[in-house]
């Protein structure tokens, strides 16, 4: 039995170990990775936000502010990356060609985008205006 272990740790140690790297993944699998990080991070708070705002307003949203966030959050998730590399001075803070990079992990995706200065600030602003808003949406009687 002890030799068969050894003969196991020498098997996964040096060379064969370098050849043990993940297969590349797939461009679908890629494209579905770009299209949820831009529904979570960029579309996300911004309907959210929108949804928030009109029930500040008191606008009744057909459907439930549920549902418009998320099939508006689906929408701008599929269209942004077909329309921003065409129309770029419109889309300039709503879209992260980094999500969409084959060669990085999903997690990898995240911590090299918000190591961004222009996603930094677009959290903390993200998060100052939820959470003004929340206030004045709890608020109302």
């Amino acid at each position: 039995m002890l030799a068969f272990m050894t003969v196991l740790t020498e098997d996964f140690s040096g060379d064969a170990a370098m050849n043990a790297i993940a297969a590349p993944k797939s461009s679908v699998q890629n494209r579905l990775e770009g299209f949820v990080l831009t529904a979570l991070f960029q579309g996300l708070p911004t309907f959210t936000s929108a949804a928030l705002l009109l029930k500040l307003v008191r606008h009744d949203i057909s459907g439930g502010p549920a549902l418009f966030v998320v099939l508006t959050s689906i929408l701008h998730a599929l269209l942004t990356p077909w329309l921003a590399p065409k129309f770029p001075k419109f889309f300039r803070n709503g879209y992260e060609p980094l999500f969409f990079d084959a060669g990085l992990s999903f997690a990898e995706k995240i911590e090299k985008w918000r190591m961004q200065p222009v996603a930094s600030l677009q959290l903390v602003t993200t998060v100052l205006m939820l959470s003004l808003l929340g206030v004045g949406v709890a608020s109302i009687h």
